[in-house]
C-alpha cells in the first residue's frame, strides 16, 4: 500500500476517532481478525510467531531463529495472502548481518509489504549484554539507518524509542511514526511481571513526545503497551498525554487467546451448573484460595463417593500437598478426611436401606464399596449394627 495514501488514511481516523491502533501479529488468524476488528495497520513481528508458538515474547531475542526469515515466510504465507486493505509492516532485525540493507528493503517492499519497523530493537536492551551487543557493531544507529532508508525508498516506517536519543534519531530518519515502547505487556500467563506504573509511563510518553514537538510535530505519536493493556488505560494515557494511538502485540492475540482457550475449555471440564461461585468452578476458573481446599473436596466427595476417591488425588487437583490438604481437612472438620467419607459413605447406604427395595450388597456397591465384608465392617464400625440388621430394623 502507497505510503502516502497510509499516512492519509491514518490522519483521517486520528480526526476522526481521536487516535489509530496497530496490532502485532504472529498468524493469519490472529491477523484477520484484528483487521476485522478495525486496526489501522498491522506488524508482522517474530515475537508474535513466538507468542503463537506458547512462548513470551522475549523469546524473539534470543538466536532460536532466523528472525527475518522466519517473519518474511510468516508474512508471505499467512499475512499478504488473506489481508487486502490493511498495511502490513515487516519487523526488521537491522543488525542481521546475512543480508544487505538496501536490497533486503527492495525484497520487502516487492513481496508486498507495506513498510518496516525495528523489531526486535536494541532499545530494550541494557547493561553489560548491551555493551557487549555494541562491541560487536549491533547498534541502535543500524535500525536508524534501517528507517532512513526504509523512507528514502518511500515504505511506511514505524520506530520503537525508549529515550530522547533514541527519539532524535528516529525522527531526522524521517519516520512516519514515532512509538514509545514501555516495555512487554503485562498481564496473563506470559505476560511480563515487572512493569512501570500507568503514571511513570505518562511521565515518559510526555518527555519523549516533547522531543517530537520540537524536532517534528506533524509526526504520529504512538505508543507500546507495557503497563497499558486495557482500553481504561490507554482512556488515562490519552486524556494525560499527547498520544495519537496504540500498538499492541499480547494485548491482540495472547492474553485474549489464553482466555478464550482457557475459559472455553474450563466450561467443557466443569460439571453441573456453572455457578462460579462452587468450589470447583473457583478452582478452574483461577480464582482459588487455599481455603476453599476443604470445601472442594467435601464437594467432591458429595459428587463422586460412588467412585475411589484419593486425597493425593485432590491435593493435586487443588494445586496443595496431601499433607497440608489432610491438616486443613481435620482442623476444619473435626475428623480426617478417611473417616468423613467413610462416615458419608455409610450415611448414604443408609438412606438407601430406609427405602428397603435395595439389598445390602447392591446399597454397598451403591456407595463405592465393591467389597461387602468391608462396607459391612464399615457400617457396623459407625451404627453399632450390621447392614443386615439395620435394614430388617427399618
Amino acid at each position: 500500500m502507497d505510503r502516502e495514501l497510509i499516512l492519509k488514511r491514518l490522519r483521517a481516523q486520528i480526526n476522526i476517532n481521536g487516535h489509530i491502533i496497530g496490532a502485532v501479529t504472529g498468524s493469519g488468524m490472529t491477523a484477520k481478525y484484528a483487521a476485522m476488528g478495525g486496526a489501522d495497520f498491522l506488524l508482522a513481528l517474530l515475537a508474535g510467531k513466538y507468542r503463537v508458538m506458547g512462548r513470551s515474547s522475549i523469546t524473539s531475542y534470543f538466536c532460536y531463529g532466523d528472525n527475518n526469515e522466519m517473519v518474511m515466510d510468516m508474512g508471505c504465507r499467512e499475512l499478504i495472502p488473506i489481508i487486502n486493505d490493511v498495511p502490513i509492516l515487516f519487523g526488521l532485525c537491522a543488525s542481521d548481518p546475512n543480508i544487505h540493507l538496501y536490497e533486503y528493503l527492495k525484497e520487502i517492499k516487492a513481496n508486498g509489504f507495506s513498510g518496516i519497523v525495528n523489531y526486535p530493537t536494541m532499545s530494550l536492551i541494557d547493561g553489560k549484554f548491551r555493551e557487549a551487543l555494541e562491541e560487536e557493531g549491533n547498534t541502535y544507529e543500524q535500525e536508524v539507518e534501517a528507517i532512513k532508508l526504509a523512507h528514502y525508498m518511500d515504505l511506511f516506517t514505524v520506530s520503537f524509542v525508549t529515550n530522547e536519543w533514541e527519539t532524535r534519531k528516529m525522527l531526522e530518519a524521517g519516520t512516519d511514526v514515532l512509538c514509545v515502547h514501555l516495555g512487554f505487556t503485562k498481564g496473563g500467563f506470559l505476560g511480563a511481571t515487572k512493569y512501570i506504573s500507568l503514571d511513570e509511563a505518562r511521565k515518559i510518553i510526555n518527555r519523549l513526545l516533547s522531543v517530537c514537538n520540537e524536532v517534528r510535530p506533524d509526526v504520529i505519536k504512538m505508543i507500546y503497551a507495557g503497563p497499558a493493556n486495557t482500553p481504561i488505560d490507554m482512556m488515562y494515557l490519552y486524556q494525560n498525554t499527547e498520544c495519537e494511538g496504540y500498538i499492541g502485540g499480547s494485548t491482540f492475540d495472547r492474553i485474549p487467546t489464553e482466555k478464550a482457550i482457557l475459559n472455553t475449555t474450563r466450561a467443557f471440564k466443569s460439571y453441573g451448573s456453572l455457578d462460579w461461585n462452587d468450589p470447583m468452578a473457583k478452582l478452574i476458573n483461577g480464582n482459588w484460595n487455599t481455603r476453599d481446599s476443604v470445601d472442594f473436596v467435601k464437594q467432591y466427595i458429595e459428587e463422586h463417593y460412588i467412585d475411589e476417591v484419593q486425597l493425593s488425588d485432590l491435593a493435586l487437583v487443588a494445586h496443595v500437598s496431601p499433607s497440608y490438604l489432610s491438616t486443613r481437612f481435620k482442623k476444619e472438620m473435626g475428623v480426617s478426611f478417611s473417616e468423613y467419607l467413610v462416615r458419608f459413605r455409610v450415611n448414604k447406604a443408609k438412606d438407601l436401606l430406609k427405602k428397603g427395595n435395595i439389598s445390602c450388597k447392591e446399597a454397598a456397591e451403591s456407595v463405592g464399596y465393591k467389597d461387602y465384608a468391608q462396607f459391612s465392617k464399615m457400617f457396623k464400625k459407625y451404627t453399632w449394627v450390621t447392614p443386615t440388621d439395620y435394614r430388617n430394623q427399618i
